[in-house]
């Protein structure tokens, strides 16, 4: 069987900056071919040997720690800490605040073909373990960001990965055609939890054909590394998952918000103007531990987990689950130097433990051979 792809390092790429290199298109596999899971969890490297600093007294060891991380067609990230789409702007709302050069990557604010002023409003309420919001992808459309942004992104060290979404292929594929070639857009994620006009207003997220075909189209459009967005309200979504890896994304993103709502004080009507919102937190948390598991266990390319991390155990937790990367998201609203903070934590724990590099914490907690699914049997053992 073929052993999923865990990170790579580089020794080419440190702190100072990410690197994206010439990498060919790769041949799309054949329809309904299904990436294979590992056998076993991989094994912890070596840790790198120690460096004997030099001085008048002899110091304790400091080991280099690499935290660098290959998310397919030469994007390699500084480190696996990154923001997640729609907490953190296009970067700039946070330069006075957070050290942006030390982040692994942006995810930035959703973006769209066109302009978007949003949904009406109440849009964000809190909740217990979380919040609920309902902005309804508000943004300036594709072109002014490009023409407002993207000078800046390409003085940054960090990369920024557009997030992407749409109502129909077209209009992904459309997007992703005005960023193709763009000075600093490194990359492209999809956000597929958007209503499928051409399928009835169905999410493309929910269904795999949708998925893939959407993913297909996009993959056709740019040589930009592809990071897809999986939902987390299916009933099982490692077809979904198949799907996406088969029609040529190189790292999924796991998850997006679920489906909520809150009531008005009265009781009277759900609260959120939309209705219905996405909920966010670290009251998500298990429910992403879950699909990072079931997913890391049936496909090669890499996963970038998100929900709920709020701190160095989260990151670890999502790790173990096979997740190269993860992205914080919420946490950031209450305190935008989380990120940075998590760098030197996960640094300072690879020290602890001896490692040269963090791929030692990757899938351990990941079965030696993929098991059931939880839509068997979740809430039911004989």
């Amino acid at each position: 069987m073929k052993a999923k792809r865990r990170v790579t390092t580089s020794p080419d790429v440190r702190r100072g900056g990410f690197q994206r290199g010439p990498t060919p298109r790769r041949k799309q596999s054949a329809a309904g071919s299904l990436p294979t899971a590992p056998t076993r969890p991989a094994p912890r490297p070596a840790a790198m040997p120690a460096r004997i600093e030099a001085g008048p007294e002899r110091r304790a060891p400091t080991i280099e720690v690499d935290l660098t991380v290959d998310l397919g067609r030469g994007l390699l990230l500084p480190n696996p800490i990154l923001v997640a789409s729609g907490t953190f702007g296009y970067g700039t709302e946070y330069g006075d605040v957070v050290e942006v050069d030390r982040l692994g990557a942006i995810c930035c604010k959703g973006t769209t073909l066109k302009p978007r002023i949003g949904n009406i409003t109440p849009r964000v309420t809190e909740t217990p373990g979380g919040m609920l919001n309902s902005i309804g992808l508000q943004n300036p459309g594709v072109d002014a960001v490009i023409e407002k942004y993207a000078e800046t992104w390409v003085g940054w060290k960090t990369p920024v990965i557009v997030n992407v979404a749409g109502e129909s292929v077209a209009d992904y594929v459309e997007v992703v055609r005005r960023l193709d070639g763009v000075p600093g857009v490194a990359g492209i994620e999809l956000n597929i939890s958007c209503p499928n006009v051409g399928r009835g207003g169905l999410q493309f997220a929910i269904d795999a054909g949708a998925a893939g075909e959407v993913t297909a189209a996009v993959r056709r459009a740019t040589d930009l590394p592809l990071l897809v967005k999986l939902s987390p309200n299916v009933a099982d979504v490692r077809p979904i998952a198949r799907a996406i890896a088969d029609a040529g994304a190189d790292a999924l993103t796991a998850i997006n918000t679920l489906s909520g709502i809150a009531l008005s004080p009265s009781r009277t009507k759900p609260l959120l103007g939309n209705i219905y919102g996405g909920l966010s937190g670290p009251a998500i948390k298990p429910i992403a531990l879950r699909v990072v598991y079931e997913v890391s266990q049936i496909v090669a390319i890499p996963v970038v987990a998100i929900g709920g991390v709020t701190e160095l155990s989260d990151v670890l937790d999502f790790l173990a689950v096979g997740a190269v990367a993860v992205q914080v998201g919420t946490a950031i609203f209450a305190d935008p130097s989380i990120p940075v903070r998590l760098v030197d934590e996960l640094t300072a724990v690879c020290r602890a433990r001896g490692l040269g590099t963090y791929a030692g914490l990757i899938g351990t907690a990941l079965p030696p051979k993929p098991g059931a699914p939880s839509s068997k049997g979740v809430e039911y053992r004989p």
